[in-house]
């Protein structure tokens, strides 16, 4: 049921999977303390995220938990095309392919919501936005969904305002351990380490304009 670029790529996707895993502790101890009794077991779950090898060990550990994972990528320059096969290899069905048009993101976003999830984990409000245009129907059987980031939050809320957010939604982003650590210190640090990394330039002594200074920015 997956839309993928190659299975034959999932050993290399699942050696970055177990590699992160050992630095994962707290969702280890999820899935060593909850994958015998499979309490997620008939929970269908759509996931809609950056597609690498931290986020697909969130994946497994709900696959071994019981749940149906249907995932797709928030952002398909992110997807990583090994990571995927081997989440597709474990049972999720996945629809995301690093590069992918606007035209396959929005299908891909489609064939998650086919599956009738009840929750819904989004990044950036697509999935829950799409739900509510182009399957309204399905609304009722979703039980909440969770956003992690502040361009969702926003998206929702202005949703909620105007009446159209028919499900619960629990903004991660809002929690302080995201805003105040995750936005600030780990968005300020990677976009450097991205930019440094891509252009190969030495940034001391450069000068640069930052456009928005919410918490990313400020970071």
């Amino acid at each position: 049921m997956s839309d993928i670029k190659d299975i034959a790529l999932a050993p290399s996707g699942q050696q970055k999977i177990d590699w992160v895993s050992r630095y994962m502790p707290v969702l280890t101890g999820f899935r060593e303390e909850f994958s015998a009794g499979k309490p997620f077991s008939g929970v269908r779950l759509a996931v809609c995220i950056h597609l690498e090898a931290k986020t697909a060990y969130l994946v497994q550990t709900l696959l071994a938990c019981g749940a149906s994972v249907a995932v797709c990528a928030s952002n398909p320059l992110s997807t990583q095309d090994d990571v995927v096969a081997a989440m597709a290899k474990s049972g999720a069905n996945v629809f995301a392919i690093h590069g992918e048009t606007e035209e396959q993101y929005n299908d891909h976003i489609k064939s998650v919501l086919q599956t009738n999830p009840n929750i819904i984990m989004d990044d950036g409000g697509d999935v829950v936005a799409t739900l509510h245009r182009q399957f309204p129907a399905l609304t009722a059987q979703v039980w909440g969904a969770s956003e992690e980031t502040t361009t969702g939050v926003l998206r929702l809320k202005a949703m909620e305002r105007a009446g159209e957010l028919k499900i619960p939604v629990i903004p991660v982003n809002d929690a302080q351990c995201k805003y105040l650590f995750d936005n600030r210190y780990g968005t300020g640090q990677s976009v450097w380490d991205g930019i440094m990394r891509t252009t190969n330039l030495i940034i001391a002594g450069k000068r640069v304009v930052v456009a928005g200074y919410g918490w990313c920015g400020k970071g």
